[in-house]
C-alpha cells in the first residue's frame, strides 16, 4: 500500500507500537522509525499499580517483535524539538515525510526537598515495590485511580498506609464528589488511613508537610496527583497545543502529515461536541487504528465512548462514557449496603456515562446505549432488576 516514504513515530509506548502494527497490517511496507525516551521495549502500564505492585508480575512487556515489523527502533532517546520534516532528539535528528506523536504524559510532582516517588514507568514500579515491606510507613498523596490502587497493593503487602487527598472525597476529579464519597469507607476496611480535605504544602525529608502545619511522618512518599501531557518539547514549533497536542476528529495536528494519539492527544469529539483528552489504555489501543488509516489516505474518524477500569480494595470498577454535561444521577443499587452496584449519568434524557462496581454486564450494556445515543427511562434504570439494555425509552 502506498503512503509516506518515511514515517517516524515518537513515543515507544502502547500507542506508538499499535500505530506501527496497524500500518503493517494495512500493507504499509516503507521505512518506520520508532523513537522512545525509555530504554525498554514497549510495555503495558495498567498492571504497574496492580499486579506488578503486588508481586504477581515483574514484566509487562508487550512482546513486540520489532524486527519482524521492520522497525528501526531508537530507544533511550528523548525528543527535543520539531522543525518542518525533521525531528530532533538528544542523540540525533530524523527526517520524515509523516510523523506520529505518541509521547504520553509525565507525572506531576509536589514542591519540597524530600524524596517523592511517582508511578509511571516499569522502573518506577519495580523500585517502589522493593521499598514496600511490612511495617513501612507509606504516604500517598492523591486518592485518584492510581492512589487507590497503590494503597490497595501496599496494604496487602503489610505497609502502614495513609492516603492524603485535598478534595473532600476519593476520585472526586474523575467521578465527582457524590460518587467518589461512596468509596471512602473501603479505605478503612482495608486498614488504610484516608485523610480528606488535607492540602499538602511540601514534601520533606521525613514526610509530608500539610498546609495546616502538621508533619505527617513517612518512610516512603508517593505523589499520585495526576499527569501532564508530554508536549513541552513542542513549544515553539508549529504544532498547536491545547491541553496536549490539539488534533481534529481524524487525529491530525495543525501541521500537515503530523498526527497524535494516546495520552498526549487532545482530540475533537463529534459525540460530545468538544475537545477531550483521556489517559486511558483503551485510547492508546484504538486511536492508532485511525492514525494508520489517515497516514495511508483514509478518512476514518476517532470518536470513542471512553472506557477505564480500576481494581481497588477487592472490587472491579469500570467507567464508560463522559459525564461532563450530565444533569441527572441515577443509582442502581445502594453503595452503602450492596457489594455490587452501579451509577449512571444522564444528559438531556440520554445515558452519558456509567460506573459499575463488579457488574461487568451492566457496564457492557451501558456502553452500547451510550454508543446508540438513545434516551433512557430513569425509573427503569434505577431498578437493578431491570437489565440496562431494557431501559431505552
Amino acid at each position: 500500500m502506498t503512503g509516506p516514504a518515511r514515517i517516524v513515530v515518537v513515543g515507544a509506548g502502547l500507542a506508538g507500537l499499535r500505530t506501527i502494527e496497524e500500518l503493517r497490517a494495512r500493507g504499509y511496507e516503507d521505512q518506520v522509525t520508532l523513537v522512545g525516551a525509555e530504554s525498554r521495549l514497549p510495555y503495558d502500564r495498567p498492571p504497574l499499580s496492580k499486579k506488578v505492585m503486588t508481586g504477581e508480575l515483574d514484566d509487562t512487556s508487550l512482546r513486540a517483535d520489532l524486527g519482524s515489523l521492520g522497525v528501526d527502533a531508537r530507544l533511550a532517546e528523548t525528543a527535543t524539538g520539531l522543525r518542518p520534516g525533521l525531528l530532533s532528539t538528544d542523540a540525533a535528528e530524523y527526517a520524515f515525510d509523516a510523523l506520529v506523536l505518541a509521547t504520553g504524559a509525565v507525572p506531576m510532582r509536589l514542591p519540597g526537598p524530600g524524596p517523592q516517588s511517582v508511578l509511571r514507568t516499569l522502573d518506577d514500579a519495580l523500585a517502589l515495590r522493593a521499598r514496600l515491606r511490612p511495617g513501612t510507613r507509606l504516604s500517598v498523596v492523591g486518592a485518584g485511580w492510581i492512589g487507590a490502587e497503590l494503597a490497595t497493593a501496599a496494604a496487602a503487602r503489610g505497609c502502614r498506609v495513609t492516603v492524603v487527598e485535598a478534595a473532600g472525597a476519593p476520585l472526586a476529579a474523575a467521578l465527582g464528589p457524590a460518587v467518589g464519597t461512596t468509596t471512602a469507607a473501603w479505605y478503612g476496611q482495608a486498614g488504610v488511613e484516608l485523610r480528606l480535605g488535607q492540602k499538602v504544602s511540601s514534601i520533606e525529608h521525613d514526610g509530608i508537610a500539610l498546609a495546616d502545619g502538621e508533619l505527617l511522618a513517612a518512610d516512603v512518599v508517593v505523589t499520585a496527583v495526576g499527569v501532564r501531557p508530554a508536549v513541552a518539547w513542542l513549544a515553539g514549533s508549529a504544532i498547536e497545543l491545547e491541553n496536549g497536542v490539539a488534533v481534529d476528529s481524524r487525529l491530525r495536528t495543525s501541521v500537515e502529515g503530523v498526527y497524535a494519539a494516546g495520552d498526549c492527544a487532545s482530540f475533537w469529539s463529534e459525540r460530545y461536541g468538544r475537545r477531550l483528552r483521556f489517559e486511558h489504555w483503551d485510547v492508546a489501543l484504538h486511536a492508532p487504528e485511525v492514525v494508520a488509516a489517515g497516514l495511508l489516505g483514509g478518512d476514518d474518524v476517532y470518536d470513542p465512548v471512553p472506557y477505564v477500569w480500576s481494581e481497588q480494595f477487592g472490587r472491579m470498577l469500570q467507567y464508560v462514557g463522559w459525564h461532563g454535561d450530565a444533569d441527572q444521577l441515577v443509582w442502581r443499587g445502594d453503595p452503602a449496603t450492596d457489594r455490587k452496584w452501579a451509577v449512571c449519568w444522564l444528559a438531556a434524557g440520554r445515558l452519558a456515562a456509567a460506573m459499575t462496581v463488579s457488574l461487568p454486564r451492566d457496564l457492557l450494556q451501558a456502553r452500547r446505549l451510550i454508543e446508540a445515543g438513545v434516551a433512557v427511562d430513569p425509573v427503569r434504570l434505577a431498578d437493578p432488576g431491570v437489565a440496562v439494555r431494557d431501559c431505552a425509552a
